[in-house]
Formats: structure tokens, sequence, C-alpha cells
């Protein structure tokens, strides 16, 4: 039979840049050298489908091993959070992980955060049925350039939840300005507080696997920011003329993602031409990596105080609660 549960949800769209600017940013970046992508182009729908498939990789282990930190420590996480408060989920993507929380720490709102609108909405749409008590809001917005809640947040206590957090694709600084950010945004609500998880500082080999797999599914979710870009700017990247490149820099504890041509090229990015020569490559995202003691003075350096942290047995992954 038909699911008939009633649907409700409210979507508010503060992604709101138009077109011509952010097609030009774009520009600028590709013109720059080298040149560079935002890691947020990677999440059409075909790619959030592309990160979907990497997290069940053998080799890409933090999906799995920040699951385990929750099964193992639910109830004392859930304590620390509270309940009956406002669930801001940040990088909400499928909304899968959170929605493994609803049940422990039974918010009033739930409140999911991401850039990605086409998964957002679906995602709401699948889980709205089965939590008919919970207001469900969904915020597109890119909150790299900053968290825009005002008007969507109320007065009450509010757990900000940033699990498997892209936090690593900003530099240390850039980092420590969204952390400061939240922090405003908890310290106008009495009681409010961070759940984040971060992954830890390993084996070059144990990272590069991680990030260049060998089913090829890392690279092509990495190409297909080049395809994202052709279909919403009109760009005329050839995808076969780039090749994935990731490894992990130790000297700078990062990650470092690019797309490597294959060969001299030209791409028209409208008015303008972007020529590569042979091994030039696109800079496509960081992905920085933390000691435990790292992490936790960016986040007293945001301004947050009484913390806990959890770790996996191999102390290779962290999840931080931070009030």
């Amino acid at each position: 039979m038909p699911d008939t549960k009633p649907i409700h949800y409210r979507l508010i769209d503060r992604s709101s840049e138009s077109l011509a600017a952010e097609r030009e940013a774009v520009v600028v970046a590709l013109l720059d050298s080298p040149a560079r992508i935002s890691p947020k182009y990677f999440y059409d729908e075909l790619g959030c489908a592309l990160y979907g498939a990497i997290c069940e990789l053998p080799e890409y282990y933090p999906t799995r091993t920040e699951m385990a930190i929750f099964q193992a420590h639910r109830a004392e996480i859930a304590e620390a959070m509270g309940q009956g408060r406002q669930f801001v989920d940040l990088g909400a993507g499928d909304c899968r992980k959170a929605q493994a929380w609803l049940p422990f720490v039974n918010p009033k709102r739930y409140i999911a955060v991401d850039i990605a609108a086409t998964e957002l909405e679906r995602s709401l749409a699948r889980m709205s049925p089965d939590f008919p008590e919970i207001e469900m809001l969904g915020v597109i917005e890119d909150f790299s350039r900053g968290l825009a809640l005002e008007g969507v947040l109320d007065a009450t206590p509010a757990t900000f939840f940033y699990p498997g957090s892209s936090i690593g694709n900003f530099t240390p600084e850039q980092a420590l300005h969204l952390l400061r950010g939240i922090r405003a945004q908890a310290a106008e609500r009495a009681g409010s507080s961070l759940v984040i998880g971060v992954d830890a500082k390993k084996a070059k080999s144990v990272l590069d696997g991680a990030y260049d797999d060998r089913l090829g599914v890392t690279a092509a979710f990495n190409r297909n920011a080049l395809l994202h870009l052709n279909r919403r700017f009109g760009f005329d990247f050839a995808l076969e003329g780039f090749e994935h490149r990731a490894f992990y820099d130790e000297r700078l504890g990062r990650i470092e993602m690019h797309l490597q041509a294959r060969g001299e090229q030209t791409v028209q990015l409208g008015s303008r031409a972007r020529r590569f020569a042979p091994g030039e490559r696109i800079h496509t995202e960081n992905s920085y990596k933390y000691e435990a003691a790292e992490f936790e003075k960016l986040l007293r350096r945001a301004g947050f105080g009484a913390m806990r942290l959890w770790a996996s047995p191999d102390n290779g992954y962290f999840v931080f609660f931070a009030a």
C-alpha cells in the first residue's frame, strides 16, 4: 500500500548570490594560477550520489569510523546534547546521520543546512512523514561564506550537529572563522552546543588510499565538478582531458585533490579562455587532518568552553562536544 502519511517541511533559500556573480567568481578562480574550483561544485545531484558511493568504499574509513563512535557512545552523546532542542544539521546532505539521532534527542525543530538543494528537498520529503511531531526546515546556503540563520532559529537552545564534517575543507584560519560563527549563534541561545566529527592525522598510505580508491569512484567524483560547471555555466571542459590526483601533504597536514591536464588544451569559460599546459593542475579540495589537541585549541580560540571527546580505538577519528 502507498504511504499516506502527510509530508510537512519547509525550504528556505539563502543562496542569494546571482548566477552572473557566481559565474564570475568561478571564472576568476579558474583563470588564477594555480586554477581553483570550490569543493561546493562537487555536490550536484550526480556528485551527491557519487559521494554516497565513496562512503561505502573499503578505503574510505571516516564514515564507518564515525558511525562506530556514535553507536558505542550513543547514550553519553545524547545526554550531552540534551532533549527537545533545535537540531541544526550542518552539511546535512541526505540527512541520514542526523535522522539516526532524532529518536534519541527528540528535538522540537530540525534545521538541515546544505548547498545541495535537490538532495536537501528529497531528504526532508523522505524523513518528515516519520517525524510528524518535529518541525522540519531546510536551509539552502553555502555556509562556508557565513552561517546565515537569522529568522530561522528561535530563541531556545540549539545543538549544532556537524558530523563527518567538511571542516577539513577549510584552512585552519577559515575553520576558526566558521567555528566562531557557530559559537556566535550558540551564545545567543543559552545552553546551546556543538557536536562535530574530526579526522585525525595518520599514515600517508592510509590517507592517500582513502582519497584515491582503486575503483575510481573518487576520481569520478572529482571530475564531475567539471561536468557540473559545464552544465551550470556553459563551459566546455573535456572530462577525459583531466585525471584525478590526490595525496597527503604531511608538512601541511592535509589531503590535496587536483585535476591534472593530460595534455595541452584550451577551455572556453564564456567569453574568456583558459589554456592548460600538460600536467597543469586545478586545485579542487583540501582536507585538513588534526590531532585532538590541535582541534581542541581551535575550538577554544573560537570561544567554546566545556568539552568532551570520544575517539576511535586507534585515535584515528574524533567526535567533539563543545558547549
